[in-house]
């Protein structure tokens, strides 16, 4: 244990040495936070039973209402297009100086972004099949590719907004804000159809996306714009959802006649405008967090499997809950209903089987998502040469000098 501290305190003291000194490390932890939300939300309210004969899915927040408040701190996505819109701003602009094509921008950006989804798409494809041919229930199979394929469309709508980045960074938040309160006005209001609902896709997540490149331009300099954002965003959330027939969880409860979260809806635009607002006014605490080493190596590992951290953790929570299937007996917190707080103890335990799963998944499938350059560094070519016998610290040289070259 003492050695695998030494070698850990090595690897964040080199990180953070070989770290560009204008890098804003604010914006890699905003990221880091968004995706480890994502990732226990979907954890902690997604529950896969065992109760109408195979598996089936559900969650917690339909059979105990008053968990709603969970979704609020770990629904973290308006973060994620945040932080996607102010890097997206800054980089085309970086780009359209150094004369890079548009092209070639976006080809970048955006082949990074779906490179570990072929893994992905092409793994569960083999599993869905095998599983219909080993006589799997045609419902359980649907159950777990559907986990695993509705995060995906965060993805496109993520990927559509990179690419219109020229057209769209410096467009005002306010507009893309009323198209989200005109749609929900005509589909709740005035009997609208319901497909109308879909048109927010887009506006809704374009709005953090906006303040983002808003931000990459200076717009929150200082700290009255975002507590702004954080002041109102949190009241129109209350007052949508107490007077307005929004529901209180911020994702999507199975069997709930309306979801904040599919499509978006006024609450869930109000609700991210708050979090924009929290997290632009904790930049300065997060600066200085990030000034130590060892908690900015964290951040920065993380950010470099970001992707394929995302992508597979419902793949580990599912793997769990199959291999769980062989005991004689349902699993607390595993595939028994969610409806009592023991359900919730036992589910807390099984986060670090998750993760475990998780770093199994992360060891298999991480090099889908970083780029190959053509050439090492020369520091890093000079140091594996003097470094012998230890394939960790052989890796720890290389994520170190993938680190300092990713951005």
């Amino acid at each position: 244990m003492r050695k695998l501290r030494a070698r850990w305190s090595v690897l964040a003291d080199r990180i953070d040495a070989g770290t560009p000194a204008d890098r804003d490390r604010t914006v890699d932890a905003l990221r880091a936070f968004a995706i480890l939300g994502v990732v226990l939300g979907h954890w902690l309210v997604t529950a896969l039973t065992t109760a109408n004969g195979g598996l089936s899915n559900t969650s917690p927040l339909a059979h105990l209402p008053w968990l709603a408040p969970v979704s609020w701190v770990f629904q973290t996505l308006a973060v994620f297009f945040l932080v996607g819109g102010h890097v997206a701003a800054r980089g085309h602009a970086s780009a359209r100086e150094r004369g890079v094509p548009y092209g070639v921008w976006v080809g970048q950006r955006l082949s990074r972004l779906f490179r570990p989804v072929a893994a992905v798409l092409a793994l569960w494809a083999v599993t869905a099949v095998g599983m219909l041919l080993g006589g799997a229930e045609p419902s359980t199979v649907q159950t777990l590719v559907k986990l695993v394929l509705s995060p995906l469309w965060f993805l496109l709508v993520f990927a559509v907004l990179t690419a219109a980045t020229p057209l769209v960074a410096r467009l005002n938040p306010l507009w893309p804000l009323a198209v989200v309160a005109g749609v929900d006005v005509w589909r709740f209001g005035l009997g609208g159809p319901e497909w109308i609902g879909w048109v927010n896709v887009a506006a809704g997540w374009l709005v953090p996306y906006t303040l983002g490149a808003a931000w990459s331009r200076g717009a929150f300099a200082r700290r009255t714009p975002a507590a702004l954002l954080l002041g109102a965003g949190a009241a129109a959330t209350v007052g949508l959802v107490l007077w307005g027939g929004y529901p209180a969880s911020m994702v999507g409860v199975p069997g709930a006649p309306i979801s904040n979260l599919n499509p978006p809806t006024l609450a869930a635009v109000a609700f991210g405008l708050a979090q924009c607002g929290l997290a632009l006014l904790l930049r300065g605490p997060l600066e200085r967090a990030m000034r130590r080493p060892r908690a900015w190596a964290k951040v920065a590992l993380m950010n470099l499997s970001a992707m394929t951290i995302f992508l597979w953790h419902q793949t580990a929570m599912m793997a769990v809950t199959a291999l769980g299937l062989l005991a004689p007996a349902d699993l607390p917190g595993l595939h028994t209903v969610p409806d009592s707080a023991q359900w919730i103890a036992a589910r807390l335990l099984w986060l670090p089987v998750f993760a475990a799963a998780l770093g199994v998944c992360w060891a298999a499938f991480r090099t889908y998502e970083q780029a190959r350059r053509p050439k090492q560094s020369a520091a890093s070519r000079t140091a594996s040469r003097t470094v012998t016998g230890s394939g960790t610290a052989a890796l720890t040289l290389r994520a170190t000098d993938e680190v300092i070259h990713h951005a």
